[in-house]
Formats: structure tokens, C-alpha cells, sequence
């Protein structure tokens, strides 16, 4: 008998806890212990910064580009314009990635529903 046979309702959570919460967690708190002793100005430091950068920009480019499923409903005018007001609406809030989250997303829900409607 397994953990997962004693509730069979209970198995999905279960396996989720223990294989996708439980990994990530040991990773995440392990990177707080270290990062406490990392010069912020280091060479290193900059060196990772800038490449999580640029993998961040590429999904993003991606995502604009070459949208899939239900993005590719939004035309390309509608994804670049919502680029431009997320990166507009991230400097002009000091920097804050959820208002350019916010800004970008609702460019686009607003260009969909008016070029369906």
C-alpha cells in the first residue's frame, strides 16, 4: 500500500506537493542561503543578471513573434503595441513589473475584444 492508494481523491495533490512544490522549495531556499554572501557588483553577478536578461527578452520576442493557441487570436499590431505600453507602463511606475504586466495584458484583451466585436 502507497501514500497514493490510501485516498485515491487526494493522489493529484499529493504528487504535485511532493514532486513540483516540494523540488522547487529546497532549490528557492538554498538560493536565499547563498545569495546572502554575493557582491551585488560582483562580475559574476552581472554576468547572470545580464543572461537572465536576455532569456527573458528572447521568450518575450517569442511570445510577440511567434504566439501559440489563444495569443495567436491577437494580431502581431496588437501584441507590439502591448509590448511598447507594458515597457512604457514599467519605467513610468519606477520600475514596477507588475504594472507592466497589468498594462501589457489589458492592451491586449482590449485589442481582441475589439477587433472580434
Amino acid at each position: 500500500m502507497s501514500v497514493f492508494s490510501a485516498d485515491p481523491t487526494l493522489a493529484p495533490y499529493l504528487a504535485l506537493i511532493l514532486f513540483g512544490f516540494l523540488p522547487s522549495e529546497i532549490w528557492r531556499g538554498l538560493a536565499v542561503v547563498v545569495a546572502r554572501r554575493i557582491d551585488e557588483n560582483s562580475e559574476l553577478f552581472l554576468f547572470v543578471r545580464s543572461v537572465a536578461t536576455v532569456l527573458l527578452v528572447g521568450v518575450v520576442v517569442k511570445i510577440v513573434l511567434l504566439p501559440s493557441r489563444e495569443l495567436a487570436v491577437a494580431p502581431v499590431w496588437a501584441r507590439g503595441g502591448a509590448l511598447a505600453v507594458a515597457a512604457a507602463g514599467f519605467f513610468a511606475t519606477r520600475r514596477s513589473v507588475f504594472a507592466a504586466i497589468v498594462a501589457g495584458e489589458a492592451v491586449v484583451i482590449l485589442s481582441v475584444w475589439w477587433c472580434m466585436g
